[in-house]
């Protein structure tokens, strides 16, 4: 089993997720070999809240270009936390 601190990686803040904050739904850059499960657990033992739902997906890295060389950025993995109602990010708040 992995640390908590090592599951979520980075909150994702776009003007997307930021509209899904009505929902309770908050999400998640996490390590690309962790399950639902452990998402589950590491967000309530990281910010003491109980999670409803979680939602995740792979993304593959894009191709991208410097002069002639090319390469691509990593693959990553997100998830969206569904949390149960009441329940609230103090992190995102203030955004």
């Amino acid at each position: 089993m992995k640390e908590s601190r090592d599951v979520i990686v980075r909150p994702v803040v776009t003007e997307k997720t930021m509209n899904l904050l009505a929902d309770n739904k908050y999400t998640f850059i996490v390590d690309k070999k962790a399950n639902k499960t452990e998402i589950r657990k590491a967000v309530e033992d990281i910010f003491d809240v109980k999670v409803d739902k979680v939602h995740t997906m792979n993304i593959k890295g894009k191709k991208k270009r410097m002069g002639k060389f090319a390469g691509y950025k990593p693959d990553r993995k997100k998830a969206i936390v569904t949390l149960k109602p009441g329940h609230k990010i103090p992190l995102f708040e203030g955004m």
